[in-house]
């Protein structure tokens, strides 16, 4: 039917007037913020629908397969046997940063019975407006976003391979840019006598490239020749290309800004978060501004606050001799590497709080743990598009673990970067269920895994890689800020004053926990903001004090060795103590150890029901440790071999190092050479 007014219905169900105007922002009757969620239609049927038609007495269309849902409080419909055509979405739910996700379906269409399947987390605005596809934003986009967006497509080919679904990334159409970003509209099932190949990948490519800009045109053209003309290695391919694209990131200037805040919230009895940095962190600190911290604390009294804290020493630790190791490196640090690296980082994190509880006999409720959200700017030295030394590739890591989240904000867009590890997240992941649906049971928020909980090598870790080539505030938070969407809905308020030079990154920090404390007070509420600038103008911050909690940092300057050695001085005993061993083989010696584990561990967490990985569940959607081993309890306390590398070792040596000589006199011979004396 064609629809003769636009309305849409509030989402809180004790509205007593609940239908608004399209496009008001709150609802007039509750002030409650009203919910546009624009959907993509699949299929040819939904593509014949005229816009201003009204489907299922529910869906508004805008344009041709653009719909909004005018009842987004309402549970859209699904059946009780998920289509096989949805389980895709489903298992891909780990790359929602790219990929749609299944919304439900559009059911009594007039004149026909076939059900039309509806996409949410799509690439279009917050005013129903399509994003452009690569080849519409191709020729404005600098240099390194062109080799960007081909690193990302590159990076999806494997996973969508593996399900049958690499066609997605050769519709042109069907490739859209959000800024930096490839977002998909939908997913296409490859013919089953059709083998596709990097062949046809290449020869996408190739119209792309003969317009590229002039500092990347020879290389990218090299690549795609490369990839039409001969059987070449996936893994060949993403290595030139990842050299590419550090190359041209390393054109722009990068500046940091970061600061950071807690707040114990209007009704918590006690803070269990922790953050880094902070108040108390020294300036000349090495790790500043390059790493970031925040981690929600769980299990009551002198339990959450204790594993917080330990989660950010030990990291700390951590990175500090992961940024030497990387300094000192004559090639590129690739990102498998970097990623391998910073999850064996986490695992140590994991077992010390895990000993801890050990050591103090806490069971069930009483056992500690906390979740993370951690980002680190890793500075390499490269050599540039146009041939001058770079101090800087403008990488950026993320990892998280629980529900402790990550975003990305420029001026013209607020997108979420993690993935939270929920029970509504792991029923889509075991295409069990619908997320919409998912988040229906009592226990959808229930976290599904935290640090400390269980053995490390059980855990799920994701390790992203970006390119910092835009302007843009790096936001970590708690579920404080996070719950209820308030950082979806309230970024444009809060973040683009910081952006625009009106506002400075600490007083950002100040309105954003002002907002939490007044929007969703139930809770401890931590972030961490970073502002990212690669513009070349200089945007002076109001109030140019120097506070504390604010560091900045230019990064194009690299130290002089005498502030190097200052920087590095935490680590000058362990130069003294450890024999050089590389960076790679460091792992190794580790990595090589074959040990067991026997724990019965019991949180108040929701564990139980996660299950066992079935063939059937592609292996992109959880990242397993491809060498680590398992871990023993010796002497009935915990062995900390720390997942994979030295820079752990030293970790543990540092916070417990009675307890890690007495491990480290029951390892084998060659091991214990990596060992430090006793202090």
């Amino acid at each position: 039917m064609i629809s003769t007014q636009l309305i849409i219905y509030c989402i809180n169900p004790r509205c007593n007037s609940p239908i608004n105007p399209i496009g008001d922002s709150v609802c007039a009757t509750c002030q409650t913020p009203l919910v546009h969620r624009y959907l993509w239609a699949t299929g040819s049927l939904s593509a014949k629908i005229s816009p201003g038609t009204r489907v299922a007495q529910r869906y508004e269309v805008i344009s041709p397969q653009i719909w909004l849902d005018t009842q987004p409080g309402q549970l859209p419909d699904v059946p009780e046997e998920l289509p096989t055509e949805v389980i895709p979405y489903l298992r891909l739910y780990q790359e929602r940063l790219h990929l749609p996700q299944a919304y439900g379906f559009a059911s009594n269409l007039e004149g026909n019975t076939t059900d039309i399947l509806l996409l949410e987390n799509v690439p279009i605005d917050e005013r129903g407006n399509i994003y452009p596809t690569i080849v519409e934003a191709w020729e404005q986009a600098t240099a390194v976003r062109q080799v960007y967006w081909l690193w990302q497509i590159l990076q999806l080919w494997t996973p969508l391979s593996e399900l049958g679904l690499s066609r997605s990334l050769l519709v042109v159409d069907n490739l859209r840019v959000q800024g930096w970003c490839v977002r998909l509209l939908e997913l296409y099932q490859t013919p089953a006598d059709e083998k596709l190949s990097l062949r046809n990948l290449g020869e996408c490519w190739q119209f792309w490239v003969a317009s590229a800009k002039a500092s990347v045109a020879k290389g990218l053209q090299n690549i795609v020749r490369q990839m039409c003309e001969t059987e070449i290695e996936l893994e060949t391919i993403n290595i030139q290309l990842n050299n590419l694209l550090l190359a041209s990131a390393a054109e722009l200037p990068l500046v940091l800004k970061v600061a950071g805040s807690t707040d114990i919230g209007p009704i918590m009895a006690q803070n269990e978060d922790a953050y880094y940095p902070n108040a108390l962190s020294d300036l000349d600190e090495p790790l500043l501004p390059h790493l970031s911290i925040v981690c929600d604390g769980i299990g009551g009294h002198e339990g959450g606050e204790v594993a917080s804290k330990l989660a950010v020493q030990s990291v700390k630790l951590q990175i500090r001799a992961l940024l030497k190791e990387v300094r000192e490196q004559t090639v590129l640090v690739p990102p498998e590497l970097l990623q391998e690296q910073l999850e064996a980082s986490l695992r140590v994190v994991n077992n010390l709080i895990s000993a801890r509880n050990n050591e103090q006999k806490r069971q069930g409720k009483e056992r500690m743990a906390t979740t993370i959200v951690m980002a680190l700017q890793v500075p390499q030295r490269v050599q540039t598009s146009t041939g001058w030394q770079s101090n800087n590739t403008h990488e950026l890591y993320l990892a998280n673990v629980g529900d402790s989240r990550a975003y990305w904000i420029t001026r013209n867009y607020c997108q979420l970067m993690t993935v939270d590890d929920d029970v509504a997240t792991r029923e889509v992941r075991f295409a069990k269920s619908l997320y919409r649906k998912a988040l229906l049971r009592a226990d959808a928020s229930a976290l599904t895994q935290a640090l400390g909980t269980r053995d490390a090598e059980s855990l799920r870790f994701k390790v992203q890689r970006f390119i910092v080539e835009e302007d843009g505030i790096l936001l970590l938070c708690s579920d404080g800020l996070s719950d209820k969407n308030l950082v979806e809905q309230s970024w444009q308020d809060y973040a683009i004053p910081v952006l625009t030079g009106e506002m400075t990154v600490e007083d950002g920090v100040c309105n954003w926990i002002n907002l939490a404390n007044e929007k969703n007070g139930h809770d401890n509420t931590s972030l961490v903001l970073t502002y990212c600038r690669v513009s070349p103008e200089y945007l002076v911050p109001v109030t140019p004090v120097l506070p504390e909690e604010i560091i900045e940092a230019a990064i194009q300057e690299e130290p002089e060795e005498l502030e190097e050695q200052e920087k590095l001085e935490e680590l000058e005993e362990l130069k003294e103590l450890e024999e050089p061993i590389s960076f790679t083989e460091s792992s190794q010696a580790l990595l090589d150890l074959d040990l067991d584990l026997d724990l019965d561990l019991d949180l108040d967490l929701d564990l139980s029901e996660e299950p066992v990985l079935s063939t059937e569940i592609p292996p992109t959607l959880i990242t397993k440790p491809k060498r680590g081993k398992r871990l023993v309890m010796l002497g009935g306390v915990l062995a900390l071999l720390v997942g994979g590398t030295s820079l752990g070792l030293f970790a543990w040596w540092q916070i417990n190092p009675q307890g890690f000589q007495q491990m480290c006199r029951q390892l084998p011979q060659r091991i214990q050479q990596l060992c430090p004396p006793g202090k």
